[in-house]
């Protein structure tokens, strides 16, 4: 282990990484799509299953000890169960996650958590089946409640549900989902909206965290947990309920400062940071038949290039970065 190599220039250690293994996805939230579409990565220059597999080995090797599998959406890539089943066994790894929308989970929950998955995130963003077709451009919430049901029947909990919070649009629906959260072992993370390229965004479609505190303790008691010193949600237990609540409170109270995240790319680039937009390829050094000892120098060079925070949130709406769906969830 070379905890070093994953330590920045600020003296973060980076211990988690999130790997998007496709940018294609079967919704079309209009917070994470810009409205035209993207042009898809060629399925040739996707990383392959075994470049996967040896990156996520590489960068355990190095430190870190939780991964999340991202996309897109990842149940549409047809191999996934075998990348999950041969990523859990690695040595040194403690926590194989995955970040889904739902759709199709209601198939597979079973056979993930079988095959070494430790947590499931879910992502909806609204509980009325209209709304969540206005969100998402698909009628598919009927899809995404089976997934979750199957997810919480194979055992999966805390069960993450992500929240994307929009002023205006959805966010009269907070105390709708503490609701619907009261009985069963879910953490609801109530998700600030974040700017990306072509996604509508504006600082009047921002929901501050506060905000959103100060609605569910309209009608509820909130008690704040401990949390992991890395941990980008504000966690919360709430009175009389089985539900968690977190906030993500990227836009308020960024968490840069104990950010231990890294990012691969669906082609294989390495991102240091979600806002930044600087990316280096380790598929390009994998076919070209380069060495672990590059990889780790490409992989170091994009740690130590790592900006102490994100740029305030008028700059990232003008930012040259990646839709948030070419980047990963």
């Amino acid at each position: 282990m070379n905890i070093l190599t994953l330590t920045d220039s600020f003296g973060r250690a980076h211990s988690y990484l999130r790997i998007s293994v496709t940018d294609r996805c079967n919704l079309r939230c209009t917070y994470c799509m810009p409205e035209n579409g993207i042009d898809w990565t060629p399925p040739d220059k996707i990383l392959h299953t075994d470049e996967i597999i040896r990156l996520a080995g590489l960068f355990v090797s190095l430190g870190v000890d939780k991964i999340r599998l991202t996309g897109g959406e990842p149940l549409i890539r047809k191999d996934i169960l075998d990348i999950v089943a041969a990523l859990s066994p690695l040595k040194g790894l403690k926590v194989l996650a995955m970040t889904t929308n739902g759709i199709g989970l209601d198939k597979q929950a079973k056979i993930l958590r079988q095959n070494g998955l430790t947590t499931l995130t879910i992502s909806v963003d609204s509980l009325r089946a209209d709304r969540f077709l206005s969100i998402t451009k698909r009628d598919r919430l009927a899809d995404v409640m089976a997934g979750i049901n199957a997810a919480l029947d194979a055992g999966f909990a805390p069960l993450k549900i992500n929240i994307v919070v929009m002023k205006d649009i959805n966010d009269d629906e907070i105390l709708d989902f503490v609701s619907w959260g009261k009985d069963l072992p879910v953490d609801l993370r109530f998700i600030e909206y974040m700017p990306f390229p072509d996604n509508h965004w504006s600082s009047g479609g921002l929901l501050p965290y506060a905000d959103m505190r100060a609605e569910i303790e309209t009608q509820h008691q909130l008690l704040p947990r401990v949390s992991h010193a890395s941990a980008v949600g504000k966690e919360f237990a709430l009175a009389g309920h089985q539900a968690q609540i977190s906030f993500v409170t990227s836009m308020t109270e960024s968490f840069c400062s104990t950010c231990n995240r890294l990012r691969l790319t669906a082609d294989g680039n390495i991102k240091s940071c979600l806002f930044h937009p600087a990316e280096k390829s380790l598929r390009d050094i994998i076919r070209d038949g380069g060495s672990d000892a590059e990889l780790i120098r490409v992989i170091s060079g994009a740690v130590q290039a790592k900006p102490a925070a994100h740029p305030p949130v008028q700059e990232l709406m003008h930012m040259d970065n990646r839709a948030m769906i070419a980047i990963g969830g």
